[in-house]
């Protein structure tokens, strides 16, 4: 059980051991809930028809819900990045989660995301802006480059999410690409 659990994104041998141990004192109706609710989510957990996050709905909840801003777009590389946005609680639009970034040195190019489904949407939605929320990555930035790229010549408008300085970071510290982007995206006070 803590070679299994170890091999899972994030957890080191310690914490297999501890969570193992713990697994170990838990009730049996309590083990056999956790294993049933493994069971399910990997049985019935699969891709939104339309933005390509995870859900156990044909449509996601963000998706079906009619009072998002379904003119507006926000391109995210995995579900994890979805949902930081969501934690937010201030964007009120539609995701597309790309579930990847270009990366030419790991041999994934655009065939290997989900591109072809959201240039399938931009064809068929009412989309004005498309927000590219990539990591700021030599990966995302590929990423990003390519799809605006792409969806430029359509007419619609291509943002990219501002980078810069984390609260509380000390400047020197700092590499100079977010030192620039810092600069380049300040705001009046």
């Amino acid at each position: 059980m803590i070679d299994e659990l170890a091999a899972l994104p994030g957890i080191g041998n310690k914490s297999a051991q501890r969570l193992a141990f713990y697994i170990i004192g838990m009730s049996p109706e309590r083990v056999q809930h956790l294993s049933e609710s493994i069971t399910q989510a990997k049985a019935h957990i699969h891709y939104c028809r339309c933005c390509q996050n995870l859900t156990d709905t044909e449509i996601c909840p963000i998706c079906s819900d009619p009072a998002r801003d379904r003119t507006t777009i926000m391109v995210v590389e995995n579900p994890q990045d979805l949902a930081a946005y969501e934690k937010t609680g201030k964007y009120k639009g539609l995701y597309h989660v790309l579930h990847g970034a270009i990366s030419p040195m790991l041999g994934i190019g655009p065939g290997d995301i989900r591109l072809k489904e959201l240039m399938e949407r931009l064809q068929t939605e009412p989309v004005n802006e498309v927000i590219i929320a990539t990591n700021s990555s030599l990966e995302g930035e590929t990423t990003a480059m390519y799809i605006s790229k792409l969806i430029k010549p359509a007419g619609i408008r291509v943002t990219r999410i501002a980078s810069g300085v984390p609260v509380g970071g000390d400047l020197e510290y700092i590499d100079e690409v977010t030192l620039l982007r810092a600069l380049e995206g300040r705001t009046e006070l």
